[in-house]
């Protein structure tokens, strides 16, 4: 598609084999009225594909991609393979799917299969092979998708566990090593032979589990790399490949796993309605999907420094996402707010999940673009306004490379290691040592970003692997030049580092950065042993300031402005704090607790040509603006308004496109800090009025970036 054509792909998952009765001619015309280009169609569908072993049905997907192609829309074909057939599961049990208490799952949902069984990627890799040939060459398809949402469950199979075995006999080589590295002579754990590994279900050991996490995640690479190499071999070179990734799941590696795609797709879903509002939004807890506007924006980054380049959204909210006691729709506008926050990070398709709401299956209340009447609503009449929308802005927010003037840092394994061993745990059990907690390091990171988003300003995110191999400890960012491109760094929740990343942090700090260092952080090696080094690890001279008593809060501890940090009204600490020691360092904040009092909560020294800034706390949304507020100056765009936030990004063009959203009911209107246009408008204007829900999108008239 050429730069003058290009422009947003828009459009549905699509899926005329769930229909009741045909309805494809009316579907495709509405489709198209509503200016949607692309429709992703076919991944759950394998027994529809093979209803028999060998015997494949393929034809019936040609007229939707005829009907699709005939009407200018394209089609993205995903593979099947995350829901498995019942003869597969009859003929073979072997490759059932094993749970944690050695269980085999019980088929009737999804993904009930060992995705590394030698059986299933036998069945895979055929039925793969004869769609892709029958449709490669249809005009109407552009890519092709992955398994979908993959790592969704983590492999406790026997193959999959003689493959781990396997795996750490070739990296240890020996016992002798795997004990000393590991530590196992700690509740006698030593091994005399490979085959005295304890199953993964018993598992009490951080080493064990770390290094098992990294394992499953590789068999989540491996899968995306051989259907890759089997769609590639047959394929024109033309059509890209990519995966929808949930992010978070259990057995994927984001970052390892975008190694294997032309260009990375997310599921994005949000809680709708007041769970969207500023300030306050209102989110149920726990949830699986994010709330707030500025956890969409942080998954939108998310999904950007997966493969540090825009963006698909393969699936997100077209109704009432859940079951059928979830049902709270989007209200009028925020729809369109939502998918013109995620194109402001870099997104450059939006698809939503699906288009018609079921008629049966377990997803009969998931909310979709059409309702269970087949007639187009408010819903659609939302989607097409903003499809219209979308065709007429064209190529002017494609290619977007969103503005950042804050860096932070994301990482999967320290994600892993904060699970197992949490700050926080999410559930109080009888045992400490099993007290977990999956959402440990998010919610600590989610701390700083949201602090960063209400402040005004605007976020990349890069994960450690982007920056140190894993592998090597080489650096693949020049710390020096990274600091002169992002000026501020925020590493919070990194428990995980090695003696490489040390030294980059130190370098990057040293270079004229400024490292704001969180809690958790520097603490533990790559094995998630914790370090010998006074934390925070190999940089507390740098930061002439130091910790060894770190503890949990029960409640909240008021912070206490210095004059060299003013606080934002309701400032505390929260949940966890490190009982930080001087040596030098200038205090910024401190708190009134008779006992923690003598703990200063944040601290800050120079360091080289930079400066290290320690915050010894989880901070609340008002402590951590205020850190954001004293590193950075205001965002002129939205100073004042408490509902209103600004992103904006540089297009293919290399002009600067700023986007104003109002998350409320109430108006508001901005005074504009510098001269702007309206989008697809000639005459500059100084203000524009934001209604209820509304987004405003202009083009910077200042000279091309």
């Amino acid at each position: 598609m050429s730069d003058q054509k290009k422009k947003i792909l828009f459009g549905t998952a699509y899926y005329d084999e769930y229909q009741p009765t045909p309805n494809l001619d009316h579907d495709i015309q509405l489709i198209h009225d509503a200016h949607m280009n692309v429709i992703r169609v076919g991944e759950g569908s394998w027994s529809h594909w093979e209803p028999e072993d060998g015997v494949f049905k393929l034809d019936w997907l040609q007229p939707v991609l005829d009907k699709a192609y005939k009407n200018g829309i394209h089609a993205i074909i995903g593979v099947p393979t995350f829901a498995i057939p019942q003869w597969l599961v009859r003929k073979y049990p072997e490759v059932a799917l094993h749970d944690q208490n050695g269980n085999a799952r019980f088929f009737g949902g999804r993904e009930e299969h060992s995705l590394s069984h030698p059986v299933f990627k036998y069945y895979a890799k055929r039925v793969i092979e004869k769609i892709v040939h029958r449709y490669a060459n249809h005009p109407a398809v552009i890519g092709w998708q992955l398994h979908n949402e993959p790592g969704l469950f983590i492999n406790y199979s026997n193959d999959a566990f003689e493959g781990f075995k396997d795996h750490l006999r070739h990296k240890y080589e020996t016992v002798e090593q795997l004990n000393k590295k590991w530590g196992l002579v700690y509740w006698s754990h030593e091994l005399s032979t490979w085959d005295d590994l304890w199953k993964p279900e018993g598992n009490a050991q951080p080493q064990y589990d770390i290094e098992w996490r990294r394992y499953q995640a590789s068999l989540t690479d491996e899968l995306l790399q051989w259907q890759k190499e089997t769609i590639k071999s047959i394929a024109p070179k033309d059509q890209f490949i990519t995966v929808n990734i949930a992010m978070g799941r259990d057995a994927c590696n984001e970052v390892g796993a975008g190694k294997s795609l032309d260009v990375a797709s997310t599921d994005l879903y949000y809680q709708a309605q007041d769970g969207m509002r500023l300030p306050d939004p209102d989110v149920p807890k726990p949830a699986w999907f994010v709330g707030g506007p500025a956890q969409i924006a942080l998954q939108a980054d998310r999904s950007y420094a997966i493969k540090q380049q825009p963006y698909y959204v393969a699936e997100t909210d077209g109704g009432p996402i859940g079951g059928a006691a979830d049902n709270y729709p989007a209200y009028n506008g925020q729809l369109r707010q939502a998918a013109w926050q995620f194109i402001s990070r870099g997104a450059e398709m939006i698809e939503y999940w699906q288009w018609q709401q079921l008629h049966f299956g377990t997803e009969t209340y998931w909310g979709s673009i059409l309702p269970h009447d087949r007639k187009p609503g408010r819903i659609y009449n939302e989607v097409a306004k903003l499809g219209k929308e979308l065709d007429e802005a064209g190529a002017e927010v494609t290619s977007l490379k969103p503005d950042s003037d804050i860096a932070m840092l994301y990482s999967v394994d320290s994600r892993w290691a904060l699970s197992y061993e949490p700050y926080l745990a999410q559930n109080a059990t009888s045992d400490p040592h099993h007290s977990r907690n999956e959402d440990a390091f998010d919610h600590l990171m989610s701390a700083f970003y949201n602090g960063a988003f209400i402040s005004g300003h605007q976020v990349h995110l890069v994960h450690d692997a982007q920056l140190v191999s894993s592998k090597t400890d080489e650096f693949l960012k020049d710390p020096v030049a990274f600091s002169k491109q992002n000026p501020v760094l925020v590493v919070a929740g990194i428990y995980i580092t090695s003696d490489g990343l040390l030294d980059w942090l130190r370098k990057y700090a040293e270079a004229g950065g400024h490292l704001i260092l969180g809690p958790r952080s520097t603490y533990a090696d790559k094995l998630a042993r914790a370090r010998m080094e006074t934390k925070p690890a190999k940089l507390d001279h740098l930061a002439k300031t130091s910790y060894q008593e770190f503890a949990d809060l029960r409640h909240d501890i008021s912070a206490v402005a210095t004059d060299a940090m003013p606080l934002r009204q309701g400032s505390a600490a929260t949940e966890w704090i490190d009982c930080l020691q001087t040596d030098g360092a200038e205090v910024l904040t401190t708190s009134d607790d008779p006992h923690y009092s003598q703990f200063p909560l944040i601290t800050t020294s120079k360091a080289g040509q930079g400066l290290i800034t320690m915050v010894g706390t989880v901070p609340n949304s008002a402590l951590a603006a205020s850190i954001f507020d004293y590193a950075l100056s205001k965002n002129k765009w939205v100073a004042g308004h408490d509902t209103v936030t600004h992103s904006s990004a540089v297009n293919g063009n290399g002009e600067r496109i700023h986007f104003l959203f109002n998350w409320n009911w109430q108006p508001v209107t901005i005074n504009l800090p510098e001269s702007c246009v309206p989008l697809g408008q000639s005459k500059p204007v100084e203000s524009v009025k934001l209604n209820a829900w509304d987004v405003q999108i202009l083009k910077s008239l200042d000279n091309k970036q």
